[in-house]
């Protein structure tokens, strides 16, 4: 049996029809489109941006945003300040450095939300070569990527416990924590999280790792911070709000559940050792997330005298062109009201 529409009939079913078919692009259209920069692979500390974005808070801000891994905080700056992304993570140092090297920049990053309260820099040695303390490290051969964040501080380090000269090596970071374990260097520079694992990787035990963490050695400086274009900011304000909103919501779901976190990284990466990342989602958490000064100064925010001090310390410490002006490389003015940052779980 065949059934025929009357013309009137017709017309309506295929203005319906029509209506329809343009209802998801409009909706689509409203989102803001982010492009978001890590600041390196898709390991345990990015679930803080990848859970977010798969349990769709990001999408309930009105928001389309596209995480992309990177290959350094440098990198991720300069991303940021070419146009190439919008928003980014990265090591408040490198934004730091990045200003005051690039005064006439036209689209120079600023950081929005402080993540890593501390900065995970620290130098690891064997416990056999007799390294107990930073002056130990006098006349020792130091190894490290000429990029890395912890051979860039060092200076500061240095200068806050008395320590002598010392002899770099540069490596490409994937020979740094072998150079370490066969005897070619006496001790290296490395995020906490990542080093420490990679060693461990590599057959050393972690009773015979000897690890001076910047934060317990005199060196308060912040770590990586979410960052984003000036451009940006004055032509979508309230986008960037929306971000942190959902980073936030996110971010209390993470440091309360890291292992559930984890799949989030696995959905992105599915060759990650998930035990492995969950570790280092812990440590991050523990030592540059959760610190006793984030819980002082609010999770997302900085203390205005410790962030000055940085920006004289990196000055001094990169040798930069130009003296940093902290209230140039951070903002406060996007971030959520201090009630909705209370994230920290009570007692740890």
């Amino acid at each position: 049996m065949t059934l025929s529409l009357s013309p009137r009939r017709g017309f309506l079913a295929a203005a319906l029809a029509a209506t329809c078919a343009l209802a998801a692009p409009l909706a689509h259209a409203q989102e803001t489109p982010i492009k978001f920069q890590l600041d390196w692979r898709f390991e345990g500390p990015s679930a803080f941006f990848l859970l977010p974005v798969a349990k769709g808070y990001i999408h309930a801000e009105k928001l389309a945003v596209t995480v992309d891994a990177g290959n350094g905080s440098g990198n991720a700056v300069n991303r940021v300040a070419s146009g190439a992304y919008d928003m980014g993570f990265a090591d408040m140092a490198a934004l730091m450095e990045f200003h005051a090297n690039n005064p006439t920049a036209p689209n120079k990053p600023v950081a929005v939300m402080m993540v890593y309260n501390h900065s995970p820099a620290a130098v690891f040695s064997l416990k056999k070569s007799g390294i107990k303390a930073p002056a130990d490290l006098a006349g020792k051969k130091l190894g490290a990527p000429a990029f890395d964040a912890g051979r860039r501080a060092f200076p500061i380090f240095q200068k806050a416990n008395g320590v002598g000269a010392v002899e770099w090596v540069s490596m490409e970071p994937a020979l740094r924590e072998t150079m370490l374990a066969r005897g070619d260097v006496d001790a290296i520079t490395g995020f906490y999280f990542t080093s420490l694992l990679n060693l461990e990787a590599r057959g050393v035990k972690p009773a015979d790792i000897s690890v001076m963490l910047y934060p317990q050695h005199g060196v308060r400086m912040y770590g990586n911070a979410i960052i984003a274009s000036q451009e940006f900011l004055k032509k979508n304000p309230e986008a960037v709000k929306a971000f942190l909103r959902a980073f936030t919501k996110g971010a209390r779901e993470v440091i309360a559940d890291p292992k559930a976190a984890i799949a989030y990284v696995k959905q992105r990466d599915g060759i990650i050792n998930v035990a492995l990342e969950e570790r280092r989602l812990r440590l991050a958490i523990d030592s540059a997330v959760a610190t006793p000064d984030a819980r002082a100064e609010g999770f997302g925010a900085v203390h205005p005298p410790r962030l000055a001090l940085m920006a004289s310390q990196v000055a001094d410490a990169f040798a930069t062109k130009s003296r940093i002006d902290p209230d140039a490389v951070w903002t406060p003015a996007f971030l959520p009201p201090a009630a909705e940052r209370d994230i920290f779980p009570a007692g740890k």
